[in-house]
């Protein structure tokens, strides 16, 4: 009998409960994956904070958004065809893979539908596969919607945080200089990754402009702090180039973008570029790092862990 963890209401981390379940036959199109490691992320626990608008889950709501693992079933192809092909290719039975976006990927063993499944590159482990692409695929639509180019300078607001990192790799790809808003302590991971550090707090605009004395070309922000807001509307002039994640209200009050992976547009960029993380990630251009993992019967305090702040990596459950 597999586990997984649900919600039982909304609320705060004291309605999740683990319980045993039986992971469904895979039908047409879908595979099941013997989970060997789950992404953790904030949009866990925000995502049961309140029910939310007519048409939202049902309770109780299974957690979690991406695993990684290995294909222990498949269903027929949608078509009568033969076996289900993955997000990138053919799957077979054995085959490590990572999946997302997933309903419920805080389990032991998981149904999902072929479309969201790519092979897992060998180069990444499994707790790094299952924090791929939640992370990444965010960090792509931030640099996607401000249209950062070549030669361009941008300042990304917690930089050494999650989605923060990927975006410093990605933006190298793309030859953008970054500076990259960190506490001191976190200056060695902004400058890891080739972007410039600045530490946030009192006088941060001017720091930035004696960093970057041509200007600020776009400014994104995964924090949402006040400050983070104010110093980006302060340093670009053009508010179509920023975007935000986390601050919603300023957002809608000073006439910048906020993305989010409910919203229709942010899902359909999110789903298009799977594939290209996922071959970066093969290729060694875009890595994950880790901060630790958490036995799958420990999830509430993973989630404590994140929900903390400053986790310094990535967070798994590992079944």
């Amino acid at each position: 009998m597999a586990t997984h963890w649900i919600a039982t209401d909304f609320g705060d981390l004291d309605v999740l409960r683990l319980v045993a379940y039986e992971p469904p036959a895979p039908g047409p199109g879908e595979v099941t994956i013997a989970v060997r490691a789950a992404g953790v992320n904030p949009a866990d626990y925000k995502h049961i904070r309140s029910a939310r608008a007519p048409g939202a889950d049902q309770l109780p709501i299974p957690i979690g958004y991406e695993i990684a693992g290995v294909v222990t079933a498949l269903g027929p192809a949608p078509d009568g065809g033969g076996s289900a092909g993955i997000g990138s290719g053919e799957v077979s039975l054995g085959d490590e893979v990572l999946a997302f976006r997933v309903k419920g990927g805080y389990a032991s063993e998981l149904t999902v539908p072929a479309r969201d499944v790519y092979a897992k590159p060998a180069g990444l482990t499994f707790p790094e596969a299952a924090n791929l692409l939640l992370a990444g695929s965010t960090a792509a639509e931030m640099l996607h919607v401000t249209r950062v180019a070549a030669g361009e300078t941008i300042l990304v607001h917690a930089a050494s945080g999650a989605v923060g990192v990927s975006i410093l790799q990605q933006a190298r790809r793309i030859e953008a200089r970054v500076i990259g808003t960190a506490s001191p302590a976190s200056f060695d991971v902004v400058e890891r990754f080739g972007a410039t550090p600045v530490a946030y707090g009192a006088g941060l605009a001017d720091r930035v402009r004696a960093l970057a004395p041509g200007g600020v070309d776009a400014a994104l922000d995964c924090v949402g702090t006040e400050e983070a807001v104010d110093v980006s509307l302060e340093l670009v002039a053009d508010r179509s180039r920023i975007v935000t994640i986390v601050a919603g209200p300023r957002a809608k009050a000073d006439g910048f973008a906020i993305i989010g992976g409910a919203m229709p547009d942010s899902r359909r960029f999110r789903d298009e570029v799977r594939g290209e993380l996922v071959c970066l990630a093969g290729e060694g251009a875009l890595v994950v790092p880790m901060a630790r993992t958490y036995p799958l019967d420990e999830a509430i305090a993973a989630l404590e862990f994140v929900r903390g702040g400053h986790p310094g990596g990535k967070v798994a459950l590992i079944p």
